[in-house]
């Protein structure tokens, strides 16, 4: 039990490093696309990470666990995405945040549609 908490620790550690330096790369503006990004991109890693790991490419159990709840999970952000659909919506921006919540799901969806169809081949 051990071995897997430090496993998904040091993934959790790197994803929310990542977040961060992929979030301050992408500029800041009235749409949160950074966010969005990071969330599709990860939704693709988490769905081809989970593939790997099902067809027995990834055979480590703590490995498995660093990359998808870890890394995947370090990396994408619910709360982010909560917090930013509301504060456009509070602002006014309602078709903004409609636009948010539809782009981010249908986005989302289909990354990890792409990202486990990837290693199935």
């Amino acid at each position: 039990m051990l071995a897997n908490c430090l496993a998904v620790g040091i993934g959790g550690f790197v994803g929310s490093v990542l977040r961060y330096l992929v979030g301050n790369a992408i500029p800041h503006g009235a749409f949160p696309w950074a966010t969005l990004a990071i969330n599709v991109v990860g939704s693709f890693a988490l769905a081809a990470i989970a593939g790997l790991a099902l067809r027995g490419a990834i055979d480590d159990v703590n490995l498995s666990l660093m990359l998808r709840v870890g890394l995947c999970g370090g990396f994408t952000t619910m709360s982010t995405f909560s917090l930013e659909a509301v504060d456009l919506a509070s602002h006014g921006a309602w078709l903004g945040a409609v636009g948010y919540v539809a782009l981010t799901c249908v986005l989302c969806v289909t990354a990890s549609y792409v990202g486990g169809a990837a290693v199935r081949g």
